[in-house]
């Protein structure tokens, strides 16, 4: 049954008090029920578990019991510090479970005369599990941070796709999962024996998990999670849930029949009464299985002790337990190391990336994984460092890596995770020299072999060419096709330094600024397959300023500059800032955000000296921000990263 303890902020009178209280409120039964409504199956198991307890009742011996060590994982999920609860407070849980489940809790000595004698010690102890299910050395103790403020009891916790932690082996280990906060109060809830595996187990709220850190009264001495337990190993609330008061049953028979729940606290050892009893012994307020608050709370009975007997015995629901190896620690011992953190990558180019993360007090070695995100396998390496050079990757790709710190052959921490995504390939070009120096007009040049492999017939270029001027050192291509297609100049580092994108046959690129002798590439990117995206074209700058020529068709030199642009943050998240200088800001100015591929992301006019783009659903990588003014362009590489 999932418990469900609600705080509903009300005023509570009771006989020895007029304290204001919080209420504690469980909707387990309710929705053990819509579990079985939902799924059949979970129905049998239900009465199964219940037959099988039945037969074990009838032969239970109590004096040749058999004694249960429960191995406990504690998966903390928080979203800010404080919910990231101390390992002592996580210890100070376990130490009341042990201390509730064994009978050695110092206020079982309040319990009245009248009820003393069906106080039970049930035999069941918990560890913080030594070994995972992989059989490395833990604390028992995992950590998630989240996104999600508060969770429902729709089991989001237990998923790590929902913001949670999935679960280690339900059949060999209790989960128990802290989490930051429960929605409309809940303090907690469990799951009955029977239900699927991939839920199966008890969440908490921080705020009444153990003794110590941030748990807040009335709710401070773990017994919500004593609670909850006890729904874990098939134990219904004492007045039986069934909305019948005084003939609902909690199928034990040593607990008085009740017409209800209790709250709040009651003078030790006091009798109270509802309508099924008028007299002594009274109703079990004390019950850790009725409402009342922690500090009301003291016992299990003898029943309540053989029904959770009966799940942890052979046969029974949760008889994987008893040969768990959680509570043992691997052979060799130690203590497992820190996880890695500090996750980074450098150098990510199309093909290669260096992967970094800090060290770890205690690490002998890494150990690194990687795969694409679309794979299902990861490629493992180990590492001596805390880097690795990864090459022969493919371009424009997604991958998921983690790494893992080694402490010994058997101790080593759990996986932290990241992502990265390579940069497009570098287009492979073809040299196709244009050496004139004296070009005055546009020169037609035929269309040899190589470019026609790259690029299609004969017919799809006419010519191109380019001019340059003695002063300010301009450069002009102009290219005439049969289809659609744009133009990009880059230089010898591969930088883009112009483009030319219209919607006609004949784009003419002009890159008015001081172009340094090298070598430039030409990059023809067609639509609708018109060209292939990866040819490039190769041209010769001059090399002596005074063989540099202004020809007729030179470009106009316009005071428009890289100098007056300013890209910020660069790399971006969310918003990107365009910067013009307000001084020479004069309008007429066009805005284009191109990906590598030539693609045009955004295009707009500009009427302002100040621009923002919304870049937080584009994709990672490289991006030219283009700003063009009559027929100059400034080009600005911006890196999207989030």
């Amino acid at each position: 049954m999932l418990k469900k303890c609600l705080l509903l902020n009300m005023v509570l009178f009771v006989l020895a008090s007029t304290t204001v209280l919080a209420q504690r409120v469980c909707p387990s039964h309710d929705i053990l029920h819509q579990q079985m409504k939902d799924n059949p199956e979970m129905e049998h198991n239900r009465q199964n578990i219940e037959e099988f307890t039945k037969h074990f009742e009838q032969t239970f011996d109590n004096n040749g019991r058999a004694v249960y060590n429960i191995p406990v994982v504690v998966h903390v999920v928080y979203k800010t510090a404080v919910q990231n609860i101390s390992d002592a407070q996580v210890q100070s849980q376990i130490d009341v479970l042990n201390a509730d489940f064994q009978l050695l809790n110092g206020d079982n000595t309040l319990v009245g005369a009248a009820f003393a004698p069906f106080k039970a010690n049930v035999d069941v102890s918990f560890c913080l599990a030594k070994q995972d299910p992989n059989g490395a050395a833990t604390n028992g103790i995992t950590r998630t941070s989240t996104t999600v403020s508060s969770f429902a009891t729709n089991d989001a916790i237990k998923k790590a796709s929902t913001g949670g932690k999935d679960p280690w082996n339900t059949a060999k280990y209790l989960n128990l999962w802290v989490a930051p906060a429960m929605n409309g109060g809940v303090l907690g809830y469990a799951q009955f024996p029977g239900g699927a595996a991939a839920t199966d187990g008890v969440v908490i709220a921080n705020t009444c998990f153990g003794k110590i850190g941030t748990v807040t009264s009335p709710y401070n001495l773990g017994r919500t999670a004593t609670h909850e337990v006890g729904h874990w190993l098939n134990l219904f609330h004492i007045w039986g849930d069934d909305g019948t008061a005084c003939t609902g049953s909690d199928n034990v028979t040593d607990t008085p029949n009740q017409a209800g729940e209790h709250y709040g606290t009651f003078p030790a050892g006091s009798v109270q009464t509802d309508g099924c009893s008028a007299a002594a012994p009274g109703t079990m307020w004390m019950n850790y299985m009725d409402y009342t608050n922690d500090i009301a709370m003291y016992m299990f009975t003898n029943g309540q002790k053989t029904r959770m007997q009966a799940v942890l015995a052979s046969g029974g629901a949760r008889a994987g337990l008893a040969t768990s190896l959680g509570c043992t620690a691997p052979t060799g011992g130690g203590t497992t190391c820190a996880a890695p953190s500090g996750l980074t990558n450098a150098s990510l180019a199309s093909t290669s990336v260096t992967l970094s993360w800090g060290a770890v007090t205690g690490a002998t070695s890494y150990s690194l994984q990687y795969k694409t995100s679309a794979a299902t396998a990861f490629t493992t390496v180990a590492v001596t460092g805390t880097s690795y050079a990864l090459s022969g990757l493919t371009a424009s790709t997604a991958y998921n890596w983690q790494v893992k710190s080694v402490c010994s052959a058997t101790l080593s921490s759990a996986f932290t995770a990241a992502t990265f995504t390579t940069l497009a390939a570098t287009p492979a070009c073809v040299d196709n020299y244009e050496s004139n120096n004296t070009i005055t007009t546009a020169k037609a040049i035929t269309v040899g072999s190589s470019i026609n492999a790259l690029i299609g017939t004969s017919t799809d270029i006419d010519y191109f060419s380019f001019s340059n001027s003695a002063t300010a050192k301009n450069i002009k291509v102009t290219m005439t096709a049969t289809k659609d297609y744009d133009l990009y100049l880059y230089n010898a580092a591969g930088n883009l330094v112009a483009s030319a994108s219209t919607a006609t046959l004949t784009e003419t690129l002009k890159y008015n600024n001081t172009l340094a002798a090298g070598k430039y590439y030409i990059k023809v990117v067609g639509y609708n397959s018109a060209f292939s995206a990866t040819a490039c074209y190769t041209l010769k700058a001059e090399t002596s300023a005074a063989t540099w020529r202004q020809g007729s068709t030179g470009p106009d030199v316009v005071d428009f500059n890289d100098s007056m642009v300013k890209v910020m943050p660069n790399p971006a998240t969310d918003d990107l800032r365009i910067v013009l200088d307000e001084e020479t800001f004069q309008g007429e100015t066009t805005l284009r955000m191109v990906d590598q591929m030539g693609r045009t992301i955004i295009a707009q006019d500009l009427d302002s000296s100040e621009s923002r783009l919304n870049v937080a659903n584009m994709p990672n990588g490289m991006y030219i921000i283009q700003l063009r003014r009559d027929d100059v362009i400034v080009n600005k590489r911006v890196m999207i990263q989030h």
